[in-house]
């Protein structure tokens, strides 16, 4: 039996990320509030959860979800679209890392 391993562009990752946390920040800011208990509500944490798992499954570990994480616990704070600015920030982060082939290259030579 073959299995083929899916791999998804890192570009195509950081816009489900980015669409994901959007989507996740608009629930807790629009939707929630109108029907639920708001802050203190269980579906805001389950949310939370859920996206966090799924945003560190899609970009890795950064330590940016962590304060995004916790300030979605406080309650009014949800008014916040942190897991958005969380997203924005690793994609800023990980476009100033330089990537220079000649560099990999005369480290490989010694």
């Amino acid at each position: 039996m073959n299995q083929a391993i899916l791999s998804i562009s890192p570009v195509s990752r950081f816009r489900a990320a980015m669409a994901l946390a959007i989507i996740a920040d608009a629930l807790q800011v629009v939707i929630f509030p109108l029907f639920i208990q708001g802050g203190a509500s269980p579906a805001d944490d389950v949310l939370d959860f859920g996206v966090g798992a799924v945003l560190v499954q899609l970009l890795g570990w950064h330590w940016e979800f962590l304060p995004s994480f916790f300030a979605k616990l406080v309650p009014g704070v949800d008014l916040v679209p942190f897991w958005t600015m969380a997203v924005a920030n690793v994609y800023r982060k990980t476009k100033q890392l330089p990537i220079t082939i000649e560099g990999s290259r005369e480290s490989t030579r010694r």
